[in-house]
């Protein structure tokens, strides 16, 4: 059983080993992110193991075609799967240990996984921010040692692991006791005291227990006079028991009021108290101090390779710079000298850009509007220059574009959350046109500036949609809420047409003669239908159908790419090349299409615009020329 206390845990002997070194670019990574309970249960049948051999044991079988929307054929059954989306599905650590060989034929070189920390016993938090107890793992997930032998695993195979992990509160813990805001509940029609923010505090009932009532005195707690704290009551280890430990000023209301989004609870979720001060005299609370052990304990516990930081907006700059700095110096000390910390850093390049400068955070996910940018733009309804010149704004910050972008922003354009989508939640390929291309939206966003993330299940064009988070978090175990409407069939299938192209495109990318795919400076090319006039492409009216081709250029090599945003139509273009590289009458050969007849064809270098060759790319394709 895991640990009361901090001093319960010998971190000399936690650290006397040699840990798995960090890589020494993250812009050459690969990630994979994927939402623990929604991923593998282990029990699935006729997948390929770590090693490579079929499994012929396992109960699920694999999802054929004819399975989707099994789960909805009558109203009764499709009721009961979309309420399986609300609980835990069963994902696993030693699920997600047998899955590492698939990700790692896929090209995957780190995957990121969502919180593994045990939550409250009374609320299906199955999505891992909901935590009760900091230094242990939910048993839903698995335990301590499973999360140990995964990470063991992927290291194996060459393969990071990135925690998802949350400073700025913690699960349902306590219940407050409100004395003001009478609200109606629109379902029940009841009226309550609802305890939202206003800058005042709220007392509090006390910590809740195993069932959800606050039965446990709000303060340190004793499990031999209070048994039901122990281990599913309150919140442990002790020191996040103590007083001033949370903010204790009830839930958000105005997600972009200063301080009220600082202050806030994230619905019942209960916000810590960090500290105080300005970024150069930040002073951290106790609270922030005991999380840097928290995550310096699972560090060398578990060997990990870096964190992504749930909701940097909601923290102060002090603190987010405490915590970075605490690691970082931890993980040098220990052998990992790149180990990486990713702020989920939303409001723009300005704001993402001062974060990371201020903080000492590595990278920065959620930065601006690349998401969107990239999706419409692959799907034909953005200008393709909209999502580009996200990457070149060197104004912003003081140096060469691709220094600064190519290590420091993390793109991908599914996730578990797309809080830019409001209530529509949809993945890429929930309508037709998303299907057709969502080849392209992978490798764009796997040859573009950033580190690349796939968000599990695009690789297998999941097209969940509705009007909740559910619908976008599928289980690809199958189990109860599979994906495409289904139950009882997994998706591990390396044959399907998205996975097998994405490997292509990953394994050109990974292979040290091609960093160019990696680091290389990045430009959209001009292109035209005449070879005479030349311009960027445009939409006409309200889409562009249209060869949409960039550079990637690296030690004097380019790489040139290009999709095809017609998902019907074969298109044809003159695209502008570099002008000092090449010479007329030299070539460019084609080491990637979707048509494999294309690989190995060669264009031929003219003068036009400078420099210019004549490209044809399939419908719905992707190329890739050096």
């Amino acid at each position: 059983m895991a640990e009361q206390r901090f001093g319960e845990i010998d971190f000399s002997q936690l650290t006397n080993r040699k840990f798995f070194p960090s890589p020494s670019a993250w812009e050459d990574q690969v990630l994979y992110f994927l939402m623990l309970d929604r991923f593998s249960d282990g029990k699935e049948h006729g997948y390929r193991d770590n090693d490579g051999n079929l499994v012929t044991g396992g109960t699920t079988p694999l999802f054929q075609p004819g399975d989707a929307q099994n789960a909805i054929q009558t109203e009764a059954d499709a009721g009961k799967w979309r309420d399986a989306g609300c609980r835990w599905a069963g994902g696993t650590l030693k699920g997600l240990e047998s899955k590492i060989g698939y990700l790692k034929r896929l090209g995957v070189t780190a995957i990121w996984v969502s919180p593994i920390f045990k939550q409250v016993a009374f609320q299906p938090t199955y999505h891992g921010y909901g935590i009760q107890h900091f230094l242990d793992v939910d048993s839903n997930f698995g335990s301590r040692d499973d999360l140990k032998s995964m990470v063991e695993t992927a290291h194996q195979h060459g393969i990071y692991v990135i925690l998802d992990i949350i400073l700025n509160h913690s699960g349902n813990v306590f219940s407050y006791d409100p004395d003001r805001y009478w609200t109606k509940d629109e379902k029940t029609g009841n009226w309550y005291l609802d305890p939202r923010w206003d800058r005042g505090f709220y007392k509090v009932k006390g910590f809740n227990d195993q069932q959800g009532n606050p039965t446990i005195p709000f303060g340190p707690v004793d499990p031999a006079i209070h048994p039901q704290a122990w281990p599913h009551g309150a919140v442990w280890p002790v020191e996040f028991q103590e007083s001033g430990v949370f903010t204790l000023k009830g839930r958000i209301n105005n997600w972009d009021y200063d301080p009220e989004f600082l202050e806030g609870d994230f619905c019942d979720l209960k916000n810590i108290a960090l500290g105080e001060g300005n970024l150069d005299d930040y002073f951290p609370s106790p609270a922030l101090v005991a999380l840097g052990r928290v995550y310096k304990f699972w560090i060398a516990f578990a060997d990990l390779d870096g964190f992504r930081i749930d909701t940097v907006k909601h923290m102060d700059l002090g603190a987010t710079r405490y915590f970075a700095s605490v690691i970082h110096e931890f993980t040098q000390s220990i052998g990992k000298e790149n180990f990486y910390l990713i702020g989920e850093i939303t409001g723009g390049r300005v704001r993402a850009y001062e974060t990371l400068e201020q903080t000492g955070l590595d990278a920065a996910l959620g930065i601006d509007d690349i998401p969107d940018k990239l999706e419409w733009l692959i799907k034909g309804y953005r200008n393709p220059n909209d999502y580009f010149e996200l990457f070149r704004n060197s104004e912003l910050v003081k140096k060469e574009s691709h220094v600064w972008f190519r290590n420091k922003v993390v793109t991908m354009y599914d996730d578990h959350d797309q809080i830019r989508k409001g209530n529509n939640k949809a993945r890429f390929c929930a309508d037709q046109i998303g299907k057709q291309l969502a080849l392209n939206a992978l490798g764009l966003n796997a040859t573009t500036l950033g580190i690349p993330c796939i968000y599990y299940g695009s690789e297998q064009g999941f097209d969940g949609h509705g009007g909740n988070d559910r619908y976008i978090r599928e289980a690809m175990f199958g189990g109860e809420f599979g994906p495409f409407e289904s139950k009882g069939r997994h998706c591990f299938n390396e044959n399907t047409s998205y996975y097998v192209e994405l490997a292509k495109i990953l394994d050109i990318r990974k292979q040290k003669k091609n960093l160019a795919l990696c680091r290389g400076r990045q430009y959209l090319r001009e292109i035209s239908g005449d070879g005479i006039n030349f311009g960027l492409p445009q939409m006409f009216g309200d889409e562009i159908r249209s060869v949409v081709a960039w550079s990637r250029i690296f030690a004097e090599r380019e790489f040139l790419l290009a999709v095809n945003t017609d998902p019907v139509n074969t298109r044809t273009a003159w695209v502008t090349i570099d002008n000092g590289l090449h010479q007329a009458g030299a070539s460019l050969t084609c080491i990637y299409s979707i048509q494999a007849s294309d690989i190995g064809s060669q264009l031929t270098v003219e003068m036009r615009n400078g420099k210019a060759v004549s490209l044809t790319v399939p419908a719905g394709g992707i190329v890739i020329y050096e």
